[in-house]
């Protein structure tokens, strides 16, 4: 089958991008499995809806109450209708979401504990199971309930017909199964006859455990791009998310009951809207007959609830059916997987190892998702954080970790259970950026498609792994490359052509990036003694910057006063949007332009843009008036407190910004320690202003020159002209401090340094994000120098290190001065970082 057949909706797949999803113009979105996203036709129709009508409380009964009661029955009819059942075998009950939805099963089903006349009740769930299925574990272990965890080959290879003895009586224990149709970590579809399998006790591990089986079909990730028949499949209970299957709205969802199984359901808590009657003097409760009456708790999300009306029709009208959004979604992801898994190195290494069970040759089977890491051309596995920061520059969205999905991420990347818990002894928690434990990934990476990915999308995200993460020349894998055509032929066409993988790096003459290998950079590191004076230990500092406003232009000075947390002054102050959250150069770039200036002896600090009237505010808070505004506020997880700069200076930011916000400043008085690197020996916690993980941060000109040599040497870099300035390249790091030792990148082994007589202690590299892709003269984002960074450091993104001041709460406080003298000293563990 081609990919020609499987594409589109039978109308130009750019137009409708166009017309509903200008948004995304210059966005690779691949994380639908995350979120799909919504069209702009649905919010306007949902706007128009509820402009026109006036929607009551339904629990009351006046006309707009009426009106709103019987729009949410029409859109429960039609949810229904959507699965391919009626009211009459299925009830719907809305939920927050797929989670609330699964723990209210996990709270209201019969669990019964094992007894000396009956078996107890086993709660058994398929170990490719969302992190939400496992958690009704938390629930059952409680009640004395068996727990077994299943493996998906077991449900079948260990399958056996149900026997019972003559005179024996049928149990009636209740037990449940929890699968996914569709698993979120990898794309593998589970069959959908695994439902009468476990109901009839012909499937593992229903065939080995008497009693009434009942079936919990994960259906969240399934339904977004594929057609469900309930009518074949009568699962028992199925949770889903709407925002899945529609973008919007998101924290609404539902529990999708059979009605031959809700009776089961033992429901304690009663809420308002629920009850039939009920006395408070007297333990006295009968529920309303209804069963989406009984388990809603309170009012309803209703006018989230009616926005779903607009989405199926919305649905319905750009793509058809669901049956076209699963043909033309596998057929993107079809596509991506077939190219992806030929890419090899120049020595013929495979460039990813794609974590799947099928060759994405059967749409029941696979469903349209790639789960991946990328190898180095050794081999070896390149963190995800590192490829996730990089795609960051080229606007491409993914997703990274192990997808709320432990059971899968073990088994797709060999994760033994002790490797889990030394991972967490390291550090190591779920939703992290600790992407390699001693050299073994904790997660991977995915991509996802939906209705609306194009194969534009597929075309760039091959073409940033093939810029970005391949040593040419590319090789193509052609036995495997002709294995997967004869198995699925595909129709010659220009724009589906295996090869077009486009690469202005494949286009030289020999393929070659003549960039620094990482066997140069491991010679050129520097190698010193303990006591600092060997090779690479004649430095000197060349440049002092502060950064008074978060995220803003640096201030350079040629000496500088050190303060309790660091450069006085440094990064003291920061711009949040209206809502209090802080805005960067990541959201806006434009920050770079605004330009501080510290004039300690007026005691202000003055704010200018090239063409604009500058403003001023005081250095110290305590010279305004009493009553000045507090708040609270997030630095890398950190709870701050800060005081607000007042309105003019917030109108003349938000004006430059076209965007409301405000400055504000750390409250004096405020102390936050620092976290990163510290020991647990530390007795004395270091204080930080608003930066993000340490007091300084140094950068050597060497390296800098080292990767500028690196980013002139890939022929194909943005703005070459740009690269040749030393001091521009400089200006991407924002660092505070600015040597100039022997080597490159020989700060990575140092633990102490002096400058001038001030010591300092290193805390940890700097790992570096998507920020400094900014260039700080004019604002745009550029690829470099982040590629040629994870380039020449064999997918490592660090540089530069972070500095804390050994005596920085005492009371004197040393001055910096350009032309200082740096004494770095190396510690017996280099490897500590």
């Amino acid at each position: 089958m081609s990919f020609g057949h499987y594409y589109g909706y039978g109308v130009d797949q750019q137009a409708l991008i166009d017309q509903e999803f200008k948004r995304i113009k210059g966005v690779t979105y691949l994380d639908h499995a995350g979120t799909t996203l919504f069209p702009e036709s649905l919010i306007k129709g949902f706007h128009d809806d509820i402009s026109r009508n006036v929607y009551g409380n339904p629990h009351s009964h006046n006309s707009s109450s009426r009106l709103t009661h019987d729009t949410v029955e029409s859109v429960r009819y039609k949810i229904l209708a959507h699965f391919n059942t009626s009211p009459e075998d299925y009830s719907v009950i809305f939920t927050s979401g797929c989670t609330a939805a699964l723990k209210l099963v996990a709270d209201t089903f019969p669990w019964k504990p094992m007894s000396n006349k009956e078996p107890g009740s086993q709660f058994c769930y398929l170990t490719d199971n969302h992190t939400s299925v496992v958690g009704i574990r938390g629930a059952t272990a409680l009640q004395g309930v068996g727990t077994i965890s299943v493996s998906p080959r077991e449900v079948e290879t260990r399958a056996r017909k149900k026997t019972q003895t003559n005179g024996e009586e049928e149990c009636s224990t209740p037990h449940l199964f929890c699968y996914p149709a569709q698993s979120n970590f990898s794309g593998r579809k589970y069959s959908l006859s695994y439902v009468k399998g476990i109901q009839s006790q012909q499937l593992y591990p229903a065939c080995e455990h008497h009693g009434q089986w009942f079936v919990l079909l994960d259906a969240a990730c399934f339904v977004s791009c594929s057609p469900l028949d309930l009518s074949q499949y009568p699962a028992d209970f199925v949770p889903i998310s709407f925002y899945k299957m529609f973008g919007f709205p998101t924290g609404l969802g539902a529990l999708l009951v059979r009605n031959e199984a809700a009776e089961v359901l033992r429901k304690t808590y009663f809420g308002g809207g629920t009850a039939a009657a009920y006395l408070v003097e007297e333990n006295y409760f009968i529920p309303k007959p209804n069963l989406a009456s009984r388990f809603e708790d309170g009012t309803i999300s209703f006018l989230d609830i009616i926005s779903l009306h607009h989405g199926f029709e919305t649905l319905q009208k750009l793509t058809g059916s669901m049956t076209n959004i699963q043909l033309h979604t596998f057929g993107l992801a079809r596509y991506t997987y077939t190219v992806l898994s030929c890419l090899c190195h120049s020595n013929g290494k495979h460039v990813a190892q794609i974590y799947c069970d099928n060759d994405f040759q059967s749409i029941a089977e696979q469903g349209a998702i790639i789960n991946f890491s990328l190898l180095d051309c050794h081999g070896r596995t390149v963190g995800y954080s590192q490829v996730d920061k990089m795609a960051s520059l080229f606007n491409i969205h993914i997703r990274t970790g192990c997808f709320c999905n432990t059971g899968a991420c073990q088994h797709y990347l060999a994760i033994s259970n002790q490797n889990v818990k030394s991972n967490l002894h390291a550090g190591h928690i779920c939703g992290d950026n600790i992407d390699l434990v001693d050299g073994r990934p904790t997660g991977s990476l995915r991509v996802s498609f939906g209705y609306m990915s194009s194969f534009e999308d597929c075309q760039n995200f091959l073409r940033f792994v093939v810029n970005c993460f391949v040593d040419k020349p590319l090789i193509l894998d052609q036995t495997k490359l002709a294995k997967l055509n004869s198995a699925a032929p595909i129709e010659p066409s220009s724009s589906f052509h295996l090869t077009s993988i486009p690469s202005d790096q494949q286009r030289h003459a020999n393929g070659q990036i003549n960039s620094p290998s990482p066997d140069r950079m491991a010679v050129s590191e520097v190698t010193m003694s303990k006591d600092g004076k060997k090779d690479g230990s004649s430095c000197t500092l060349t440049n002092l910057f502060i950064f008074p406003v978060k995220s803003c232009a640096s201030f350079e000075v040629t000496e500088w006063p050190l303060g309790p947390q660091g450069l006085l002054y440094d990064r003291l102050w920061m711009v949040v949007n209206e809502n209090g959250v802080c805005l960067s150069q990541k959201r806006e770039p434009k920050l770079c332009l605004i330009q501080p200036v510290v004039c300690l002896a007026a005691n202000t600090l003055k704010l200018q843009i090239s063409g604009s009237e500058a403003i001023t505010v005081p250095l110290d808070p305590s010279l305004e008036k009493s009553d000045l505004r507090t708040s609270q506020s997030k630095v890398c997880g950190d709870r701050v407190q800060t005081v607000d700069c007042g309105e003019e200076v917030s109108a003349w930011l938000s004006e430059f910004l076209g965007k409301p916000c405000r400055l504000i400043r750390q409250r004096p008085e405020f102390l936050r320690d620092m976290k990163f690197g510290q020991g647990k020996g530390d007795c004395c916690p270091t204080p930080l202003s608003l930066v993000n993980e340490a007091q300084f941060l140094l950068i050597n000109r060497a390296s800098v020159c080292f990767l500028q040599e690196a980013i002139a040497n890939r022929h194909d870099s943005d703005n070459e002209e740009t690269w040749r300035d030393t001091e521009q390249l400089v200006q991407r790091f924002r660092a505070n401090l600015v040597i100039s030792a022997q080597e490159p990148f020989a700060e990575d082994n140092w633990s102490h340094l002096t400058i001038g007589n001030t010591q300092f202690q290193v805390i940890g590299k700097c790992g570096r994000c998507q920020m400094i892709g900014v260039d700080q003269k004019t604002a745009t984002r550029t690829q470099e120098p982040l590629r040629s960074l994870s380039e020449c450091r064999s997918g490592k993104v660090t540089f530069g290190v972070y500095l804390a001041h050994q005596s920085a709460r005492n009371s004197t406080h040393p001055v910096l001065s350009i032309g200082s003298h740096v004494i770095p000293k190396i510690s017996d563990s280099t490897d500590k970082f």
